[in-house]
């Protein structure tokens, strides 16, 4: 007879919560499933930078008792999620991918982890990420493989995030996402991804890569599970001056599949120019999909992004280079590469080119924020390609067009503080994952949410899982 925990790590956070609240699964015995798979699988998978299995136990625990004491927190109550490697945790090593930082114990949670707490989410550990959560992984960390196929690219910088959560390794993860790095994980491994509008959660508490352009955001299976972690983690923070002050909403992202009224923008030429027809074909499907619900296309043309995915670069070294000035140069032996130029570009640009770089990202936004007068939500592709491969990601430093052709859909969208969505749609030829986006005005989340989780109601991407792979990492475990 098969154990019936092999089949709890496909389950949504809702699903789970539906039966927590019932009293129908144990949120203990979640826990020791979930640390169970990970002691299986992520010896291969290595996507935890840290596992925290007693008090992730005890965690549960305590949820189990409060829910046989009548006291519900919500939707996280008993749910085992992880955090990216970036927040810290008080007692509890935080290295941010970096080995300048491995010996870090912060006295104190980050506030999305005390908020977490607060919910009652059970937290299993750490989620590995490249270094300084930029684009490389330090020579010290073994990379997380992505679990569909390990050739291929598991994105960056939640790369543990994504590859975690599509391997029901957690329910859910918090993550951040400064020029894609919520994005590209989610669209590599099959997962939803949400990076909301900056300052809609606090930073307080979490490594800085470039702080305005770092948006705290989640990772989960659906776009209800995203919006059930967002809203837990959300809303104005006394230690973080910068959170936004508005009201965040109390209720969970409901289930319509009506969408009449909603406007759809779609710039076929952005949307289309040098696009692999893989892609294409996902986003067609997309949008006829949400036609079906009862969107109306609106069409809308994009400002030009060519300067803005150029100026990306830039903006997040000086950033970087001020975030990192207590320990940049003084420790630069312990940086990689990738890193390390990337802050020491930063230590010399002029205050007056990056005044030029600052005015250009304001203009940006203007016209930007202009498109959502006539639309409700934007929809793109997520990548211009198919899923790439680890050894085509290798020759990027050779191909500087390649890096700006896959910022193209995503660091736009950090410059100006947008919230996007991604969303699981296709595969590609060789059974990959391939995601496209929606786009929302400032604080628009809830009409995200709204739209991504009627897609998802009729269509079956985000119910797919890389089981192919992970039937022969447990074979092999046994």
């Amino acid at each position: 007879m098969n154990d019936p925990t092999d089949e709890w790590h496909h389950l949504t956070i809702m699903e789970l919560a539906t039966r927590i609240r019932r009293r129908a699964m144990s949120p203990v015995a979640l826990t020791h499933a979930q640390l169970e798979r990970i002691a299986a699988l992520d010896r291969d998978l290595s996507s935890y930078a840290r596992v925290m299995a007693d008090s992730a136990i005890a965690q549960a625990s305590t949820a189990e008792a409060e829910l046989a004491a009548g006291r519900y927190r919500g939707p996280l109550h008993g749910i085992p999620i992880a955090v990216k490697d970036l927040f810290w945790t008080a007692g509890v090593p935080t290295s941010a991918g970096m080995a300048v930082h491995r010996d870090f114990v912060p006295a104190e949670d980050a506030t999305v982890v005390r908020r977490l707490r607060e919910a009652g989410a059970v937290l299993l550990g750490k989620l590995q990420l490249t270094e300084g959560a930029y684009s490389e992984h330090h020579a010290s960390v073994i990379a997380p493989k992505n679990p569909w196929d390990a050739a291929y690219w598991p994105g960056i910088s939640s790369s543990g995030a994504g590859v975690a959560t599509a391997a029901g390794l957690c329910y859910g993860a918090i993550a951040s996402d400064t020029g894609g790095s919520i994005r590209w994980p989610s669209a590599a491994n099959g997962v939803t991804g949400l990076k909301p509008t900056w300052g809609r959660v606090s930073r307080h508490g979490m490594f800085a890569l470039a702080p305005t352009l770092d948006h705290v955001g989640t990772m989960a299976r659906s776009a209800a599970d995203a919006g059930a972690l967002l809203w837990a983690i959300a809303g104005a923070d006394t230690a973080d001056p910068s959170a936004a002050q508005c009201r965040v909403p109390d209720t969970p992202t409901s289930a319509t599949q009506d969408l009449r009224g909603l406007r759809l923008g779609i710039d076929p030429a952005w949307n289309g120019d040098d696009v692999d027809p893989g892609v294409l074909r996902v986003v067609a499907e997309a949008i006829a999909a949400l036609c079906e619900l009862g969107a109306r296309i609106v069409p809308v043309r994009m400002p030009a992004m060519d300067q803005a995915v150029a100026d990306w670069a830039p903006l997040c070294a000086v950033e970087a280079a001020v975030a990192h000035e207590a320990t940049y140069p003084a420790q630069a032996h312990a940086y990689g590469p990738v890193l390390a130029s990337v802050v020491a570009r930063g230590r010399t640009l002029t205050a007056v080119d990056h005044h030029k770089l600052l005015m250009r990202r304001l203009a940006l936004r203007g016209r930007v924020d202009a498109l959502w007068a006539h639309i409700d939500v934007l929809l793109t592709p997520v990548h211009p390609l198919p899923p790439p491969t680890l050894a085509g990601m290798q020759t990027l430093g050779e191909r500087p067009e390649l890096v700006a052709k896959l910022q193209r859909y995503t660091c736009p969208f950090n410059l100006t503080g947008h919230p996007a969505l991604t969303l699981p749609g296709g595969v590609g030829d060789g059974g990959m994952p391939i995601a496209f986006q929606l786009v929302g005005r400032h604080m628009g989340e809830p009409t995200l949410l709204r739209a991504g989780t009627a897609y998802q109601g009729i269509t079956p991407w985000h119910r797919r899982h890389p089981e192919a792979w992970i039937d022969g990492l447990q074979a092999r475990s046994r």
